[in-house]
């Protein structure tokens, strides 16, 4: 499944990094680029667009920043879709992985018909997953008013997957080591939508074996025009390249074009389920209030930023956080609870600088909750190695921690359910005395510390934190299994209800196999921590 990163994306490195003490290669030269040539900027909003009138009627405060949390996947990609149909300036979109799947397709189709109608759109994407989608994202590019540049671009192996790209770029390993992970939607510079949702099937609801509980908010007020310039600062980066610079198709802009409309079409591309007639915080669909010319939001002070596109490059794997970077500036956020954090994360590695937090907070009697996935729900087993080495400390400290089963997730009580499919955590999100917020896309692990570029926003509204603690809450309660320590002290037990809402222990990882255990047992002396 491609979450934050997949297996591939964790092992891989881990494999390559042992192979470089044998193995030598030649690192192919990327294209000179112009950058002054190319750059561009955002463009400011106008308060006569559709959208800026109905944010203007929906604000009480232009000092504040106005929110609305999406748990929902659904009301999630609506949101953007709806966003783009009423666009009448620009689109500035920018994701880590965006599949050729339908959901890629139908936001991709979202975004060509705003371009028709002469709204500017601007695509940035990161190069990880874009293996043999080069003519999806040529064709995009094709159509006028869109542009679309590629974040750290592979050389080679263009058709490939992961794997091979990663082995034809042996010898420069240290700049494709690190990729953007940065997740942003914004229109008309005047809303914009920010969190951890991928643009993918499996992140809203439809994928056939695996989905994400996950949350996104959609952003309006004064926080969007720093948005918009964190967008510039990654569109115009040295490590950005128009798509079209490092990728070739075969066919011509016609035939570019006549493939888009294929593709994207009604046979190759449905649409999304119709959407419920609310999500699990009461909120409609966004676009009877878009219709209504009134926004239903919470309001609050806030300030947004993002890891510099440098910032990998600058800095080294595992070394000191850098001032500038998200993970800073959450942990500086962190330090100053007075009460209690709850976090969510999918990946969990405290590592030593985590746990001096923890022990740090945990002295100051700091309340701590943590939910993440269990070895069953991730798909990353190689970090819940790196995770699982602290458990036993961190339920000593008094910590509390909370693990995802899947198998919950499909029998739990939520008016939208997963079916069959596998549910696993991919909310990155950390509530701070019940007041102040941090929504992004950024993991409690390593890799976003130090590898990757990540983006994300504190927000103080008490009436927000309360939101969020209630979707977490229902993760918790509904979806997980509680970790402690066993009564000897020595080992672990998983608490969680029952059939008949009894209470349930397990002593062994929920929902993980014999095999899976084994394997990530063999694996454990196989992973660097700080690649993780």
């Amino acid at each position: 499944m491609p979450a934050a990163h997949t297996l591939l994306s964790r092992l891989l490195p881990c494999v390559l990094w042992l192979s470089l003490l044998l193995i030598t290669g030649c690192a192919t030269k990327l294209p000179e680029i112009n950058r002054e040539a190319i750059a561009s900027e955002a463009i400011p909003a106008s308060p006569k667009t559709m959208l800026s009138y109905v944010v203007a009627n929906s604000t009480p405060d232009p000092a504040l920043s106005g929110f609305r949390l999406m748990p929902l996947g659904l009301f999630s990609l609506d949101t953007r879709v709806q966003l783009a149909r009423r666009a009448e300036v620009s689109l500035d979109v920018q994701y880590y992985h965006f599949a050729n799947d339908e959901t890629g397709r139908w936001l991709l189709r979202a975004l060509r018909d705003a371009a028709n109608r002469g709204v500017r759109v601007r695509l940035l994407v990161d190069d990880f997953y874009t293996g043999g989608d080069d003519d999806l994202f040529l064709s995009f590019a094709a159509h006028k008013n869109v542009e679309v540049r590629v974040f750290n671009p592979f050389c080679c192996a263009r058709d490939s997957g992961q794997a091979t790209r990663f082995l034809a770029s042996v010898g420069d390993w240290g700049r494709v080591n690190h990729r953007m992970h940065n997740k942003l939607f914004i229109a008309d510079g005047i809303a914009a939508v920010i969190g951890g949702r991928n643009v993918a099937n499996e992140y809203y609801l439809r994928g056939e074996n695996d989905n994400f509980i996950d949350l996104d908010a959609l952003v309006v007020g004064r926080m969007v025009e720093p948005l918009a310039a964190l967008f510039d600062r990654y569109w115009n980066s040295d490590p950005v390249y128009p798509y079209s610079a490092v990728a070739h198709s075969a066919m011509d802009k016609q035939a570019l074009l006549a493939y888009f409309e294929r593709v994207t079409g009604p046979e190759n591309t449905p649409p999304p389920p119709p959407l419920p007639p609310n999500d699990i915080l009461g909120y409609g669909p966004i676009a009877d209030d878009l219709q209504d010319g009134r926004l239903g939001l919470i309001w609050g002070e806030g300030y947004v930023f993002a890891d510099h596109p440098d910032k990998p490059f600058d800095g080294s794997v595992g070394g000191e956080l850098l001032e500038t970077s998200v993970t800073y500036n959450v942990v500086e956020a962190m330090k100053l609870a007075k009460t209690e954090v709850v976090a969510s994360s999918p990946y969990f590695v405290p590592g030593p600088r985590g746990m001096e937090l923890l022990r740090a907070l945990r002295a100051r009697n700091v309340h701590l909750s943590v939910l993440t996935n269990s070895l069953g729900s991730t798909d990353e087993p190689v970090v819940h190695l790196g995770y699982s080495r602290y458990r036993e400390e961190m339920l000593r400290l008094g910590v509390e921690l909370y693990e995802l089963s899947g198998a919950r997730v499909k029998k739990n009580k939520r008016p939208f359910h997963f079916g069959s499919s596998l549910g696993r955590l991919h909310a990155k999100l950390v509530v701070i005395d019940k007041r102040m917020s941090f929504i992004g896309s950024m993991n409690l692990d390593p890799r976003s510390a130090t590898i990757n570029t990540e983006l994300g926003a504190v927000i103080d509204s008490p009436q927000l934190a309360k939101e969020l603690l209630r979707v977490i809450d229902l993760d918790r309660l509904q979806s997980a299994y509680r970790v402690r320590l066993r009564a000897n002290g020595q080992g672990l037990e998983w608490i969680g209800t029952g059939v008949d809402d009894d209470e349930e222990v397990l002593d062994h990882e929920p929902d993980a196999s014999l095999w899976l255990r084994i394997k990530t047992w063999l694996l454990s002396p196989l992973v660097p921590e700080e690649l993780l």
